[in-house]
Order: structure tokens, then C-alpha cells, then sequence
């Protein structure tokens, strides 16, 4: 655990009663020194120097808090989760200065200094291919590069960038808005494993919550918060998305753009929100040169690593593609694939940012990519 069990106890009781709210918890420690002192006070001390109603003064003095807080930690141990208080040095800095940052966070995996360069990457939960594959190419380029990608574990863009960031062996941090023994979406199961493996799943909520509506805007503050800047690929005009890129901009970090088709409604939210002056991404390249990096170019990175797991019919497909574009049918007589099977693995070797498509049906050997 983060914090020794007597410390942390009185900030997850305190947190717990009812009409404590972040805003009172921060005042009443700030007026009593510590969560400690604040559980010790008495009602008239919480109503004169706390500065609160009479209803939460009494809350505070008869509520059994300390039952939940000791479950709470029971639970913690047990899963092997920490949970770290914004006093705590290992809360992330970053987080730290950010407007209604979270009293504390429970972390699986962990939490490491070189995520203070982290970037966030968020979208619709329906995307196109298009954004399927520019978000799984800037993940792994961003993360090849020495960035935490950062991202909301939701399904569509949010999915992809996880596992852009993790094929490319990086880091990436997943913020949920349930508790972190809940997992959301069910079929993320074993994408959760992974990350907590690579990086940290983080949440702000207690354990059993579900992933009610309502915790999903809360926890797009942390995404933003946690990241030097944040980029939108793909996201309707009403999409949750724009709520992360508002809390970017509350929070003094750079709001990053993916431009998409003019006619495609997924592509309202980023296309508006360049419009409104958030810096136009066609590559990584854009990101890291404001946000830095690795030294490297990603491209020259990811040259160097090895080519994800692919199957011997992919390897001849992928031998087949070269740096000139060939057309579907030259590919489908050079690499003696059939045509049933042929288009599947040109969108593997795609959302793998190995190759690209062209219009009219072109495949070109993405920049970089060798054997």
C-alpha cells in the first residue's frame, strides 16, 4: 500500500460520508490540517471553524465511517490494488495540479515518474475504419517515442489506443469510470490484464461501482488531467469525448485534432474543435513536436522493433506490399492468397500501421515498416 493503513483510513472514511464532497473534504482539511483531525472534531467545532451546515457537522460525528473504510482496504490488499492519496509522492503530478483533482486513486500495476510525459487519446465508441487505424498507428508511434498513452478502456477509439500503445511495448494507463474490480466493458477483460501488466488501470471510485452515466464525464477530467495534452480521433457532435477536450482546455493542456471526412458524423466533433483552434494531427510527428519525446522519430522506432506475431499467409501478404502502391488484384497474384482471405489480412497489416490504403484499392508499405 501506498500510504501506511492509519493514514489512509481517514481519507477514505471522510470521503465516504454523505454531503462530504471533494470541495468540503479540501476545506475542512485545509481548516483542521488533516482528514484525521477533521473525523476527531466535534459538531461544534466542524459548524464554527469547519465553516459547514449543521446536517453535514452531524454526518460527520455519527456516521460509521471507519466500517466501509476497513472494507475498503480488505479489498484492496486482496486484489493487490493500491490506492494513493494526493498527499502521497506517488500521486501523479500532473493530476495533482489539475482544477478537482481526485482526493486519491486506486491504481492496479503501477504508477511511475516517466508518465509525468503522457498523452491522452480519446473517440467515439463507434468509429470507422479510418479511425480504427489512425488511432492504433498514433498510439504505437506516441508510445514508441517514450509516451504514456492514456486513454478511458470505453469500446472503438478509446480500445484501440490501448492496444496501439501496448503492441508497440509502451505504457499506457487505462481510467475507469466504475470501480476498478468492475470490468467495463466485459469484453476488455483481458485487455485490462495486459495493461495493468504495462501500465496502470486507475479509477477514483470505491469498489462494486458500476459504470453508471453519470462517472463517466468525472472521469474524463482524470484522462485530461493525467496527460500533457489530448488528442481527438473521431467523435460525434454530442460525443462524451468533447467533454475530455473541454476539461484539456480548463486545464492548460494542448488539444490535439484528427481531421476526418466531411461527411462523416464522427468526424463533426475533431473537424469543430479545429475550427475552434485545436492543433490539426496527421501524424505523431504534430504531438511530439509539442509535446517532445524519445529523440527518435517513431518511424525509425518502430523500424527497429520487431513485427507483431504474424501468421506465415500474413508475412507472404505483407512481402507482397512494397513501397510503391500495388492494386488488391496484383497483391492477390504476387502473394498466391485467395480472395476471401486477402482483404482480412490487409486490415490486420493496416491496424497493425504496417501498411496503408489508397484510394481505389492501393496498398502501400507504410513508412518505416520493413522486416
Amino acid at each position: 500500500m501506498a500510504h501506511e493503513t492509519a493514514q489512509i483510513l481517514p481519507w477514505i472514511g471522510l470521503n465516504c460520508i454523505p454531503g462530504v464532497g471533494r470541495a468540503t473534504f479540501r476545506k475542512l482539511v485545509g481548516r483542521f490540517g488533516s482528514p484525521d483531525r477533521v473525523l476527531d472534531a466535534s459538531e461544534d467545532e466542524l459548524s464554527e471553524q469547519g465553516g459547514v451546515s449543521g446536517k453535514v457537522a452531524r454526518e460527520i460525528t455519527t456516521h460509521p465511517w471507519r466500517e466501509f473504510a476497513e472494507q475498503e482496504l480488505a479489498k484492496a490488499r486482496s486484489a493487490g490494488v493500491s490506492i494513493i492519496t494526493e498527499s502521497d509522492p506517488a500521486y501523479p503530478p500532473a493530476l495533482r495540479s489539475a482544477p478537482d483533482a481526485p482526493l486519491f486513486l486506486y491504481v492496479r500495476g503501477g504508477l511511475l515518474p516517466q508518465d509525468h510525459a503522457a498523452v491522452a487519446i480519446v473517440g467515439t465508441r463507434t468509429p470507422t475504419h479510418y479511425g480504427l487505424t489512425v488511432t492504433h498507428r498514433m498510439a504505437y508511434e506516441l508510445a514508441a517515442a517514450g509516451l504514456t498513452v492514456v486513454s478511458g478502456l470505453a469500446r472503438g477509439i478509446d480500445t484501440q489506443a490501448h492496444k496501439g500503445a501496448l503492441d508497440a511495448r509502451g505504457r499506457t494507463i487505462a481510467v475507469l469510470g466504475c470501480g476498478i474490480d468492475v470490468p467495463y466493458p466485459p469484453e476488455n477483460r483481458a485487455l485490462i490484464e495486459r495493461i495493468a501488466a504495462a501500465g496502470a488501470v486507475v479509477t477514483e471510485n470505491p469498489f462494486g461501482t458500476r459504470p453508471e452515466g453519470g462517472y463517466f464525464p468525472a472521469r474524463n477530467r482524470i484522462i485530461s488531467g493525467l496527460s500533457a495534452g489530448t488528442v481527438i480521433i473521431e467523435a460525434s457532435a454530442d460525443s462524451g469525448s468533447l467533454i475530455t477536450a473541454d476539461y484539456t482546455l480548463k486545464q492548460g493542456r494542448t488539444l490535439f485534432a484528427v481531421p476526418g471526412n466531411v461527411g462523416s458524423p464522427t468526424s463533426r466533433g475533431p473537424n469543430s474543435l479545429i475550427k475552434q483552434g485545436a492543433v490539426l494531427v496527421e501524424t505523431s510527428r504534430d504531438v511530439l513536436n509539442i509535446l517532445g519525446g524519445a529523440s527518435a522519430a517513431p518511424s525509425a522506432q518502430r523500424a527497429a522493433a520487431p513485427l507483431p506475431q504474424l501468421t506465415d499467409e500474413e508475412r507472404k501478404v505483407f512481402a507482397a506490399v512494397t513501397g510503391e502502391p500495388k492494386h488488391i488484384d496484383v497483391l492477390l497474384a504476387e502473394s498466391g492468397s485467395v480472395p476471401g482471405r486477402l482483404g482480412g489480412i490487409l486490415t490486420t497489416l493496416e491496424l497493425n500501421g504496417l501498411i496503408r490504403q489508397l484510394p481505389g484499392k492501393y496498398f502501400v508499405r507504410d513508412r518505416g515498416t520493413r522486416e
